[in-house]
């Protein structure tokens, strides 16, 4: 009996080229690329989304395993993709720790920082508090599978071996920055009301009663009251996070 081993080095090269745009992918994808998951883990999410997309679309790479360049160019297509389409994910998550630099302002609470594990730099408290209980529930309502379908679907918005439309790559990117600062300024809206009427009654309060210290009176008060406010709408903030995301990834994949 004879094998036939001669597809062996055209399904290799097809493997690490949907592997360097999964790769490039899961290195920035919010959850899965955080700099506090272990190398490891990354790699083996990686390598297991590889092996589910190379047999849907294998057939798209049209490999010349006897000329270098067209396949170091073609890697490098696929690197950009996935960054593309990993950056996108990211900066949808950054529109809650926009919210969330809004909202510790208004409370008074813009000088507490700690680390924030999903960059691992220094962040707002509460920031990093609305951030992470972004990327909980994204998981907890099944929204990361429109990641992978928008994965998938990326095979027909950019397809393999053409030329990136650089038009379009710029739209998408200005509208996704766009889109998470208005969404973080529309998340911390009712803050911003609290955080003006607030400050207005200090400073009548400050114009009647000259005396009194009205700064040590209305920061715990500031903050007893923010913290309630958040409370009370939390799931309706972290609801509209949550379309807004979905919002984003269906345009990624249309045809979901």
């Amino acid at each position: 009996m004879r094998i036939d081993i001669s597809l062996l080095p055209a399904l290799a090269a097809s493997f690490m080229l949907v592997f360097a745009r999964i790769g490039s992918m899961v290195m920035l994808l919010p959850g899965f690329g955080e700099m506090n998951v272990p190398v490891r883990v990354r790699l083996g999410i990686a390598l297991a989304l590889t092996l589910l997309m190379v047999p849907l679309h294998r057939a798209a790479y049209q490999v010349d395993l006897n000329s270098f360049g067209p396949m170091v160019a073609l890697v490098l297509q696929e690197i950009v993709v996935g960054i593309v389409l990993g950056v996108t994910a990211r900066i949808t998550i950054a529109a809650l720790q926009v919210a969330g630099s809004v909202v510790a302002q208004q409370l008074g609470l813009g000088f507490v920082t700690a680390v924030d594990p999903t960059q691992g730099q220094q962040g707002l408290l509460v920031g990093n508090f609305l951030t992470l209980l972004g990327v909980t529930l994204l998981f907890a309502t099944d929204l990361h599978h429109l990641v992978i379908a928008a994965l998938s679907d990326s095979y027909t918005l950019f397809k393999p071996g053409q030329l990136l439309p650089s038009g379009d790559i710029a739209d998408l990117a200005t509208r996704a920055f766009a889109q998470a600062f208005r969404i973080g300024i529309q998340l911390a809206a009712p803050f911003l009301v609290f955080g003006l009427v607030f400050n207005l009654g200090l400073g009548v309060l400050a114009r009647l009663m000259p005396q009194m210290q009205v700064f040590f009176i209305g920061m715990p008060l500031s903050i007893l009251a923010g913290f309630l406010i958040l409370v009370a709408v939390i799931a309706t903030m972290m609801g509209s996070f949550l379309d807004y995301f979905g919002s984003v990834m269906h345009e990624l994949a249309p045809g979901r």
